[in-house]
C-alpha cells in the first residue's frame, strides 16, 4: 500500500503562477519617477510599515485605504473609521494609499500624530530603516524580495515596490550605490 500525501487545497486559489502574472500585469502599469535618496528612503519606509500589515484584498492605485491595529497585527482595510466601531476595527492608524508607482503614502490619524509613543516607536524602526541603508553594499540590496512566507498581496505588493524603487534609483543614477555615495550625489547636484 503507497502513502499518500494529500497537501491541503490553497482557499484563495493563488499559486505561484497567479503571483507571476500579477507581477508582470503589475510592472506594465508602472510609473517610476526619478527620486534621490531621500526620497527613496522615505517611500520605502512608509511602503514597508504598510505592507507589514494584513492584506486580505488587491489594492488599487489612487483608492485610499484605512490602517488599523488590532491583535497586535496592523491591518489594511476598506472600511473607513466612521463606517464601524473602534472594537470591531481596532485602532485607527490612518490613511493610506497606493500611488501610481506602487509606493504607498500614509496620512497618520490626528490621535496617532499626537501619540508621543507611537510617533517615538515610529521614529525608532525609521532609524533601523536607516542604519540598514547605510550597512548596505549597495541601496538595492535593502529592497523587499519575493517571500512566500507573505500573504499572496503584501508579497505581488513587495516585489513590485522592489521593481519601481530600483526603476526610479535607476532613473536618478544612483542604482548599485551605497547610500554614502547617493547622499553625496544628492548634496552635489544641490550645490
Amino acid at each position: 500500500m503507497t502513502n499518500l500525501i494529500i497537501k491541503p487545497a490553497n482557499p484563495q486559489g493563488k499559486g505561484s503562477v497567479a503571483v507571476l502574472d500579477s507581477l508582470q500585469q503589475a510592472k506594465k502599469q508602472l510609473i517610476a519617477p526619478a527620486k534621490n535618496i531621500q526620497q527613496i528612503s522615505s517611500d520605502l519606509f512608509t511602503s514597508l510599515f504598510v505592507l507589514n500589515s494584513q492584506i486580505r484584498f488587491k489594492p488599487t492605485t489612487g483608492q485610499v485605504y484605512w490602517l488599523y491595529f488590532k491583535n497586535d497585527q496592523y491591518l489594511l482595510s476598506l472600511i473607513a473609521p466612521e463606517q464601524w466601531s473602534p472594537a470591531q476595527s481596532g485602532r485607527f492608524i490612518g490613511a493610506c494609499e497606493l500611488q501610481s508607482d506602487l509606493t504607498w503614502t500614509l496620512a497618520l490619524s490626528e490621535a496617532c500624530a499626537n501619540d508621543e509613543a507611537f510617533i517615538q516607536e515610529i521614529a525608532d524602526q525609521r532609524r533601523q530603516l536607516e542604519q540598514t541603508l547605510q550597512q548596505a553594499e549597495k541601496i538595492d540590496d535593502v529592497l523587499p524580495v519575493y517571500l512566500e512566507t507573505l500573504p499572496y498581496y503584501s508579497r505581488v505588493l513587495a516585489a513590485t515596490l522592489a521593481y519601481s524603487l530600483k526603476q526610479s534609483m535607476q532613473k536618478s543614477g544612483i542604482l548599485g550605490l551605497s547610500f554614502r555615495q547617493a547622499e553625496q550625489q544628492l548634496l552635489s547636484s544641490t550645490d
